[in-house]
């Protein structure tokens, strides 16, 4: 790690990280590293990684590379070839963190393994992001975020009895990332006390179960055996997304307080001292009620008036929007979250997520754009040691 300080504004400035991973858990658990000033090489095919592609928008990668590949730079290589090894244990030599996303089998394969990263490095940090985890019967198989999201249960909880339904956002891709990146930093934290490197795991379904988890354990303790009623929540009322005379937006009420706010606003406050309804539990249990009323109530209204009516009167209330209306809302906007980076093929760049977490005495986002495939290969690889003639004898044997 060099003369990096913790106290730095550039809170991992000396942090060198190796990205070997693909598609989302792996590449975003490095992108948020490098939000946070650590310098990282994403190492990929020499025609570039299969995931480069994925939601194309027009230019040197899709729309998912794009939201992960800021910051970084990228080594072409053939890890099948040859020369692989000897250019990973020099690359590795010069690493604080390498990042890999196959499964065990995989990662060994490829020389990519704790064990033998140790005895390349011994303090060696590996973060590794597999769909099923390191034990088990299925330990070995591949997945993606709606595996996750199906073995969980949430699927089943999220749509109708005779239809599951996935979430169109990859929660547990972007989840995992963040366990894994938290798990990344705090070995980080333990090797500047300790000197000890470790092997960091995180998984696609470990991150689904945690998420869910309210319903598991509840399940767990008391066999509810909860049936799936869509948007409507079970454990509190009225939580649904209404039809206005314009739109669609969504109600969200837990406690007394805000429940009673909304009771006034809508005018029912024969509901404030119905006996059934003095809990969430029992509001629950009436959701049905409650929920049909409000059903009416909105569909009389347009989506401004009601959400104007519910921030009045404090209770939690927004528009579903498409995508499109979702960039142009005045809110969004003035977040300024997303930033524009540059990205080969794109003349004017492309508009991505920042770092999500705003910080008052550190400096962190986005600071640079998407490489191209093997825009870096030269300069990682005289870094760590080859000469200008070996690089070249590397390339013409297919090796970069």
């Amino acid at each position: 790690m060099g003369n990096h300080s913790m106290s730095d504004k550039n809170l991992l400035a000396g942090v060198r990280i190796l990205d070997f991973s693909r598609y989302i858990a792996g590449p975003y658990c490095a992108a948020l590293l490098g939000y946070l000033g650590a310098d990282i090489t994403r190492v990929e095919k020499p025609g570039g990684s299969e995931d480069r592609p994925v939601v194309p928008i027009g230019g040197d990668g899709g729309a998912v590379f794009a939201q992960s590949a800021g910051n970084k730079k990228s080594l072409t290589m053939d890890l099948g070839h040859a020369s692989a090894p000897e250019i990973i244990r020099r690359l590795v030599v010069l690493a604080d963190v390498v990042i890999v996303n196959h499964p065990p089998t995989g990662v060994r394969k490829l020389g990519l393994d704790y064990d033998t990263l140790k005895a390349i490095k011994p303090d060696i940090i590996l973060t590794t992001q597999t769909a099923y985890g390191h034990q088990g019967p299925w330990k070995e198989r591949g997945g993606f975020d709606g595996i996750g999201q199906v073995m969980s249960g949430a699927a089943y909880f999220s749509g109708s009895p005779d239809k599951p339904v996935k979430t169109a956002a990859p929660y547990v891709d972007f989840g995992t990332a963040l366990y894994s990146a938290f798990g990344t930093l705090a070995a980080l934290y333990q090797r500047r006390d300790t000197g000890r490197g470790q092997h960091v795991q995180a998984s696609l379904l470990g991150t689904a179960l945690s998420f869910f988890s309210p319903m598991l354990i509840e399940q767990k303790a008391i066999g509810a055996n909860r049936v799936p009623s869509g948007n409507r929540s079970q454990t509190s009322s009225p939580s649904d997304i209404f039809v206005t005379s314009d739109g669609h937006i969504l109600l969200h009420v837990v406690g007394n307080g805000i429940f009673k706010r909304l009771s006034a606003a809508v005018g029912r406050e024969d509901w404030i001292d119905d006996p059934r309804l003095q809990s969430d539990e029992g509001r629950g249990g009436k959701r049905d009620e409650i929920c049909n009323y409000l059903a009416q109530w909105c569909s009389k209204r347009d989506s401004n008036t009601v959400l104007e009516k519910m921030a009045a009167a404090g209770v939690p209330c927004g528009p579903v929007l498409d995508p499109q209306s979702a960039l142009e809302h005045p809110q969004v906007e003035a977040m300024e979250f997303f930033r524009k980076i540059s990205m080969s093929g794109i003349s004017d760049g492309v508009a991505v997520a920042d770092f999500p977490v705003s910080m008052s005495d550190a400096d962190t986002g986005l600071r640079s754009g998407a490489p191209e495939k093997g825009e870096h290969t030269e300069a990682v690889l005289l870094e760590v040691g080859y000469s200008i003639d070996e690089i070249s004898e590397l390339r013409r044997a297919g090796a970069i």
